[in-house]
C-alpha cells in the first residue's frame, strides 16, 4: 500500500488532541490514509504522531485579521472578508507557497473602545497562527506583548513606536511601511520640521494622534500640539485656533478618516479652516489615514470635489499622501481593501521563507519574525517587496496634489519602497510642482532631520543674553556643534547687543499678528506698529548696527501692542564664528533686496540700503495684511528671478485704497532698484510723522475707536448673517417644493399631520421606453445612467410649462398628473394632452450620447378619474397617487405602441367636451389587463399644434419585438447583444 499525506485541499473542520488529551488550537487535523491497490482506504493510528508537538502535525496555518470591521463604517467598507478570501485564493495557487501549508484566515471584530478591545484581544491566542491587527495604536504594544507571551507573529499596521522591532517585542512583524517615517521622509524633503496633529474624537484616532506624536518626536520632530476635535458647531474652529496659536506650526495632520472616502470630520474640519483664512495663508494640512491605503488618482473624479465648490477650495491646502495605485484604479469600495489583501500575501511570503529556513519546523511567532525578507510579490497594484534588515513590508508611494479647481488629484513626488524606513533616499520630483494655496510653510534647517542624514550637528546651541527670571526666545544656532570658542569679534558683537535687550513678547511675530484673523487692524493700528519698526530701525543704524536679515518674521509684538526688532547682529554673529549657511528658499529672499540677490557676498558685510528694501516690503505686508507679492499670479522663484534681474521692475501691487497716498509712495521709494535713492530711516520717519499730521498715533485711542465701532459693525455682521440665512432658508424651501407639492412641505414643516385627500377629477400620464431591457444590454450601466438623465432632463423642461405634476420615476417610467395636488377644473386632461404632444414632438429628434443612431421610442398611456393623494412613509416621504385610475392609466401605457398617445375613453370625453380641436383617432377595442375588452384611441394632434411629431412603426400588439432595430445598431455593440441572446436561448 501507499501512504498518503493529505494535506494539499482543506481538512475536516475538527479539533487535535495534545498527547494529554487537551485540545490543539489549530483548527485542522492532517490524515494519514492507506490505500491498497484496489482503492479501498482504511485510517492508520495515529501513534507515531501523538509524540509530536502539536503545530507539527497542523497544515493549516490560519490567520486572524483583527479589526474595527463592525464598529467603524469605513474598515466596514473595506470588504474584509471579501479580500482575504481575493488574497488566500491566490496565495493557496501559489506554487512558491503551496508546499507548506494551506493558508486559512479567520476575521475578529475588534470594538471601537480601546480597553474592550484590549479586553477581547486577550482571548484570541487560540483563534490563528498569526495575527494582522489591531487597528487601534492605543493598546498595540499591549497585544505586542501578549502576543509575544503566546509566542504568535502579529503583524500591525498600527503600532507606531519606533523601534517596535528590537528585542521587547520579539514576534512583532510590520506588514506596511511605518506611517511616522514615511511621513518623516516628506517632511524632511520639504523642509517642515514643526507640525500639529488634530485627531477626530473617539478612542482608535485620538490614540493614533497621541502615538504618532510620540513617533515622530523619536525621530527628531517637535511636535508642537495633539488636539482633538470636538464633533460640534464649535469644535473645528476650537481645534484650528488651538493650532494657529501654537508657534512656528504651519502643517496639520489630519487623524480621521478621509473626506474623499466620507469622513465627515475631515470635511468639517477642511471647511472650516478655509473660513478662518488658513488655506490662503500657507497651512498644508496632510491626511494620516491615506498613508495606510492607496488612494486612486489615475483618471479618478471625486464627486464630493466636484459638486461642493467650498470643500474643492479647501482641499487645495491638502497634500496627500499615499501609497501608490499602480496602474490599477479600484475604487468601489474602500481603498483599504487592496491594503489587506497586500498584508495577508506578505504574512504568508514570510511564513513560507521561515517555514523553509527553520528545516520545515513549525512556524511560530520569534521564527516568523526572523525572517530574511528580501523577497518580492505582486501586490493589489504594485509589487511589494520586504526589506532584508526587519523593516518589515515595503512599497512605493506618492505625494498628491489638487489645484482647487478640478476634483481629480495628481502626483507630484514619489517615494520609491526603499527610501520609506527613512535612512537614505528621499522624493522623487515628478515634473509637476505642487500648487500652493496661500505662501508655502517657512521651511527649517536640516539639523532637525539629522537621525539618518549626516548634517550640520544635533547639539542645538542657544545664545542667551538675558538676566534671571525673565521670559526669552531662543535662537538656534546653525552647526552650534562645531563651535568650539566665541572669538574676540563675536564678543564685540556681543557687548554691542547686549545693550538694547528685550523681554520675550507675548503676541508673537508681526507676521502672527497679521495672520489673525480676528485681530481687527484699522490704519491708525497698522500706521502704528509702523511708526515703532521705523523708529527701532533708526535707532539700530545710528548705532552703526546694520540687521541684514530685517522680516515681518522677527519683528515681535509685545502685550501692549508695541512692536519690537529682534535677530539683529545675528548675521554678523554668524560671521564672525565662520558659520555658513545653507540656501534659503526663495519665499525666505522676499524681503532680500536685488542688489544682494545679485552678490551674495554682500550679505556678509551688510547695507543699510538693503535694511531700507526690507522695510519697503513689510510695509506691503501691513498695508494689503497678505504675505509679500501675494497679489501676483507666479511662483516664489520666478518672483525672486524677476526682482534679481530687472526689467521689467518686479515689486508688489499696492491699491491707493489700503493707505494714504503719502505712506504709498514712501513705500515706492524705499524699494527703488537703486539703493542710493533709497531714503534712510531718518528721512522715512519725518515723512512718516507728516504723514499724520502731528498726531499722535496711540494704539489705546485706536482701539478705543475700534470698540465705538465694534457695535454698530456687530449690526451690520447680525444683519448679514441674517440674510444669508434667508438665502439658505430660500434654496431649502425650492429643494423641498420640487420633492413635495408646496402645501403638502410647508405642512411638514410646520409638523402638521398629512391627511390623505380625495380628488375626483385628474388625469394621469405614464410612459416607459420602448426595448429599454435591449438598451441596457447594449450598453454600459454609465451610458444608461446618462440616457435616463438626459430624457428626464428633456421632459422635466416641458412639464415646467404646463400644469401638472411630476409624481415620480421608476426606472425608465415617468409618471405626471395635473387635478393633483392643485385642482383645475376640467383643465387636467386639456393640460395632459398638450404636455403628452410636446414630450412626443422632442422625443421624434432625441439622440443617445452613446448609440446617436439608435432612435429612442416611448409609449404614453393617458387615463382621468378619481385618486387618492398621501404622503408616505416618514424618511424620505413620498407623495403618492391611490386609487383604480392610476392601475387603468399604466394598463393604457403597457399596451400602447412606439411614438403614440393611447388614451381611455373617459379622457376622451373631457377632451371633447373642451372643444378645442383635439384629433382623436380610434383604436377599437383593445384588452386592458384585469378591465376587460374596452374602447381605446389615439391622440394624433390639435388644431393649432403645428409641430412635426415622429411616424409610429407599424407595429401590431404583443408582437416579439425588441423595440428598437437591429440595423441601427453598432456592430460590436449587436454581436455582443447577439451572442448574449445566444447564451439564453433567445
Amino acid at each position: 500500500s501507499v501512504t498518503l499525506w493529505n494535506a494539499g485541499k482543506r481538512q475536516r473542520k475538527q479539533k487535535a488532541k495534545k498527547p494529554d488529551g487537551s485540545l490543539c488550537p489549530v483548527s485542522s487535523t492532517p490524515v494519514l490514509r492507506s490505500c491498497s491497490w484496489w482503492g479501498n482506504c482504511f485510517l492508520l493510528p495515529l501513534v507515531m504522531l501523538s509524540y509530536l508537538p502539536c503545530e507539527a502535525w497542523g497544515t493549516t496555518f490560519k490567520i486572524a485579521i483583527v479589526g474595527p470591521w463592525a464598529c467603524d463604517p469605513m474598515y466596514s467598507k473595506a470588504l474584509p472578508d471579501l479580500a482575504a478570501q481575493l488574497a488566500m485564493s491566490r496565495i493557496n495557487k501559489d506554487p512558491d507557497l503551496n508546499k507548506g501549508y494551506w493558508y486559512d484566515y479567520t476575521l475578529i471584530n475588534e470594538d471601537c473602545s480601546s480597553s474592550k478591545a484590549l479586553a477581547r484581544f486577550a482571548e484570541l491566542e487560540g483563534y490563528g497562527s498569526a495575527l494582522l491587527g489591531p487597528a487601534n495604536p492605543g493598546y498595540c504594544t499591549a497585544a505586542a506583548l501578549l502576543a509575544k507571551n503566546w509566542n504568535k507573529g502579529i503583524l500591525s499596521w498600527a503600532c507606531l513606536k519606533a523601534d517596535m522591532d528590537e528585542g521587547m517585542y520579539s514576534t512583532f512583524l510590520r506588514p506596511l511601511p511605518l506611517s511616522s517615517r514615511v511621513l518623516f521622509s516628506v517632511l524632511r524633503f520639504f523642509r517642515w520640521a514643526h507640525v500639529g496633529i488634530i485627531t477626530a474624537e473617539n478612542d482608535m484616532w485620538e490614540a493614533t494622534g497621541h502615538e504618532l506624536a510620540a513617533s515622530l518626536r523619536a525621530l527628531g520632530l517637535p511636535v508642537g500640539v495633539v488636539v482633538t476635535m470636538e464633533m460640534n458647531k464649535e469644535g473645528p474652529r476650537r481645534a484650528l485656533k488651538t493650532i494657529r496659536e501654537t508657534d512656528r506650526v504651519r502643517v496639520v495632520i489630519m487623524c480621521m478618516h478621509s473626506v474623499l472616502i466620507g469622513g465627515e470630520e475631515q470635511y468639517q474640519l477642511l471647511t472650516t479652516a478655509l473660513d478662518m483664512r488658513m488655506i490662503d495663508r500657507g497651512y498644508i494640512f496632510i491626511p494620516y489615514d491615506t498613508l495606510l491605503y492607496s488612494l486612486p488618482y489615475k483618471n479618478v473624479n471625486y464627486p464630493i470635489l466636484t459638486n461642493d465648490t467650498k470643500l474643492r477650495r479647501a482641499y487645495d491646502g491638502v497634500l496627500t499622501i499615499t501609497m501608490d495605485q499602480g496602474e490599477q484604479n479600484f475604487y468601489e469600495v474602500s481603498p483599504f481593501f487592496g491594503t489587506i489583501y497586500n498584508m495577508l500575501y506578505y504574512t504568508a511570503k514570510a511564513a513560507e521563507q521561515s517555514r523553509v529556513a527553520s528545516g520545515g519546523r513549525w512556524v511560530s511567532g520569534d521564527t516568523l519574525v526572523k525572517n530574511d525578507g528580501g523577497f518580492e510579490f505582486n501586490g493589489f497594484n504594485q509589487r511589494i517587496s520586504a526589506g532584508t534588515d526587519g523593516e518589515g513590508m515595503q512599497a512605493r508611494y506618492a505625494v498628491l496634489d489638487s489645484d482647487g479647481s478640478g476634483s481629480s488629484l495628481h502626483r507630484t513626488h514619489a517615494l520609491e519602497a526603499s527610501h520609506t524606513y527613512g535612512k537614505y533616499g528621499g522624493l522623487k520630483y515628478l515634473g509637476k510642482s505642487i500648487h500652493f494655496a496661500g505662501a508655502s510653510p517657512s521651511t527649517d534647517s536640516n539639523c532637525w532631520f539629522s537621525p539618518y542624514v549626516p548634517s550640520c550637528g544635533d547639539v542645538f546651541n542657544c545664545i542667551i543674553l538675558c538676566c534671571q527670571g525673565d521670559w526669552v526666545w531662543l535662537k538656534k544656532c546653525p552647526c552650534g556643534d562645531s563651535v568650539s570658542e566665541i572669538s574676540d569679534s563675536t564678543q564685540a558683537v556681543f557687548i554691542q547687543v547686549r545693550e538694547n535687550l528685550q523681554v520675550h513678547c507675548t503676541r508673537g511675530s508681526l507676521e502672527d499678528l497679521l495672520n489673525n484673523e480676528e485681530m481687527r487692524l484699522d490704519w491708525m493700528f497698522k500706521s502704528s506698529l509702523l511708526l515703532d519698526l521705523i523708529r527701532g530701525m533708526k535707532y539700530l543704524h545710528n548705532r552703526g548696527i546694520i540687521h541684514g536679515r530685517l522680516k515681518s518674521r522677527n519683528c515681535v509684538v509685545d502685550g501692549r501692542f508695541v512692536l519690537k526688532v529682534t535677530d539683529y547682529g545675528f548675521s554678523e554673529i554668524i560671521n564672525c564664528q565662520n558659520i555658513i549657511l545653507e540656501d534659503t528658499t526663495p519665499e525666505d529672499q522676499f524681503w532680500t533686496a536685488p542688489e544682494i540677490l545679485r552678490d551674495p557676498k554682500l550679505k556678509k558685510m551688510g547695507m543699510f540700503a538693503a535694511d531700507v528694501y526690507s522695510f519697503s516690503i513689510i510695509m506691503q505686508e501691513v498695508i494689503s495684511r497678505c504675505a509679500p507679492f501675494c497679489m501676483l499670479d507666479m511662483p516664489p522663484e520666478e518672483i525672486i528671478d524677476k526682482v534679481r534681474s530687472p526689467p521689467p521692475l518686479c515689486r508688489p501691487t499696492v491699491s491707493v485704497d489700503e493707505a494714504p497716498l503719502e505712506v504709498i509712495q514712501i513705500m515706492k521709494q524705499a524699494w527703488s532698484e537703486e539703493p542710493d535713492k533709497r531714503p534712510t530711516f531718518e528721512e522715512i520717519f519725518r515723512q512718516f510723522k507728516n504723514v499724520n499730521k502731528g498726531k499722535k498715533t496711540n494704539i489705546i485711542d485706536s482701539m478705543l475707536r475700534m470698540l465705538e465701532q465694534y457695535s454698530s459693525n456687530l449690526e451690520d455682521l447680525i444683519r448679514e448673517r441674517t440674510e444669508e440665512l434667508e438665502v439658505e432658508r430660500q434654496k431649502t424651501d425650492a429643494l423641498l417644493a420640487q420633492m413635495l407639492p408646496k402645501s403638502v412641505a410647508l405642512a411638514l414643516k410646520t409638523g402638521k399631520p398629512v391627511k390623505p385627500e380625495h380628488f375626483s377629477d385628474v388625469t394621469l400620464y405614464f410612459s416607459d421606453i420602448v426595448g429599454f431591457t435591449t438598451i441596457s444590454a447594449l450598453s454600459e450601466p454609465i451610458e444608461v445612467v446618462d440616457l435616463l438623465n438626459d430624457l428626464y432632463i428633456l421632459f422635466d423642461g416641458i412639464i415646467a410649462i404646463h400644469d401638472v405634476y411630476k409624481v415620480e420615476t421608476i426606472g425608465d417610467a415617468y409618471m405626471v398628473a395635473s387635478g393633483v395636488p392643485n385642482r383645475n377644473g376640467n383643465r387636467h386632461a386639456a393640460e395632459m394632452a398638450n404636455m403628452s404632444l410636446d414630450i412626443l414632438h422632442c422625443i421624434g429628434t432625441f439622440q443617445m450620447r452613446h448609440m446617436p443612431d439608435v432612435k429612442v421610442k416611448i409609449r404614453i398611456g393617458l387615463h382621468s378619474g378619481p385618486v387618492v393623494a398621501g404622503v408616505v412613509g416618514l424618511k424620505m416621504p413620498r407623495y403618492c397617487l391611490f386609487g383604480d385610475t392610476v392601475n387603468t392609466a399604466s394598463r393604457m401605457e403597457s399596451t400602447g405602441l412606439p411614438y403614440r398617445i393611447h388614451v381611455n375613453q373617459s379622457t376622451v370625453d373631457v377632451l371633447n367636451s373642451l372643444k378645442l380641436g383635439y384629433k382623436i383617432d380610434g383604436r377599437g377595442r383593445t384588452e386592458l389587463k384585469g378591465k376587460g375588452v374596452e374602447e381605446t384611441y389615439w391622440l394624433v394632434g390639435r388644431d393649432g399644434f403645428n409641430k412635426p411629431l415622429p411616424v409610429p412603426p407599424d407595429l401590431t400588439p404583443g408582437a416579439s419585438n425588441h423595440g428598437i432595430n437591429l440595423d441601427e445598431i453598432p456592430m460590436d455593440r449587436r454581436q455582443k447583444f447577439l451572442d448574449r441572446q445566444k447564451k439564453m436561448g433567445n
